[in-house]
């Protein structure tokens, strides 16, 4: 178990939905939110802003199925797919009316549970993440959405592929526990399996457009200046179509939790404290 300044992080597994996945929780509290951990790292990619987070805010951090060390089913290896099960998820922790924080990969899942269930959710933080149609990305995401199969990417030792990604972080050594839990979460076939997710964009993205205009739920958008792999126009994508959202634009790269914690921790819970409150 790690604990930051008192905040107890201890990781454990639980059976949902017939799949065992890991979690976190913080000590309770009178509001709850759910921390939806991003590729392709694990549910610790929340390590430097826990603390500031949970200091007012029962937090239940998940590894969603085929991420971090959750098991897979392949039939959700899907935004839409994945949307559902984070309903499941919320219903598991008795969550009922949580806010969702869901960087990266989990933006468009968390986005399409919202427009599938509405009145579920409290409110999304969201950001780093695919959303614009036609897509706009560049390196590693780009050429993993458009290579023809998977068949190199299997053949690469996975953990150079994690660290390839994981370069994107700027200005901040990750701890070597944090880094070999990542690794950890992609070993084996793991991390090509968790591909299929980001394949299903070019299909799965133009249908969340549709819904964006339709979600009455309060949305915050954080996205990183100098994200070179998902380029903030896709941040500027999701406000424009967006009713009611906010979008931040600060001073990090792809993994703007990682590079810039306070900022984005302030960022966060000002959102749950007020425009979501």
């Amino acid at each position: 178990m790690v604990t930051w300044l008192n905040e107890p992080f201890e990781m454990r597994f639980r059976l949902i939905d017939g799949l065992t996945v890991r979690f976190a929780a913080s000590a309770d509290r009178d509001d709850h939110a759910l921390l939806l951990s991003p590729w392709p790292e694990s549910l610790l990619a929340f390590e430097r802003v826990w603390w500031r987070l949970a200091e007012r805010t029962h937090l239940v951090a998940l590894d969603l199925p085929g991420f971090g060390h959750s098991q897979r089913r392949d039939s959700l290896m899907s935004p839409s797919a994945m949307g559902d099960f984070i309903v499941t998820a919320a219903d598991a922790f008795g969550l009922g009316h949580p806010h969702v924080l869901a960087p990266g990969t989990a933006t468009p899942a968390a986005l399409f549970a919202a427009a599938r269930h509405p009145g579920r959710l409290r409110s999304l933080v969201v950001g780093s993440a695919a959303a614009a149609v036609p897509l706009q990305l560049a390196g590693m995401i780009k050429d993993i959405i458009e290579a023809p199969g998977l068949d190199g990417i299997r053949q690469t030792d996975p953990r150079q592929l994690v660290n390839a990604a994981l370069s994107g972080i700027r200005g901040h050594a990750l701890p070597e526990a944090v880094r070999d839990d990542y690794l950890a979460s992609y070993q084996g076939n793991r991390f090509a399996e968790s591909l299929r997710y980001l394949r299903s964009y070019p299909a799965e993205l133009p249908v969340l457009a549709c819904l964006l205009p339709r979600l009455d739920i309060p949305v915050r958008i954080i996205a990183g200046a100098g994200d070179t792999a998902v380029p903030p126009a896709n941040a500027s994508f999701l406000q424009e179509r967006l009713p009611h959202s906010k979008l931040d634009v600060i001073d990090a790269g792809h993994f703007a939790w990682e590079d810039a914690p306070v900022e984005y921790a302030d960022l966060v819970t000002s959102w749950w404290r007020g425009a979501a409150g």
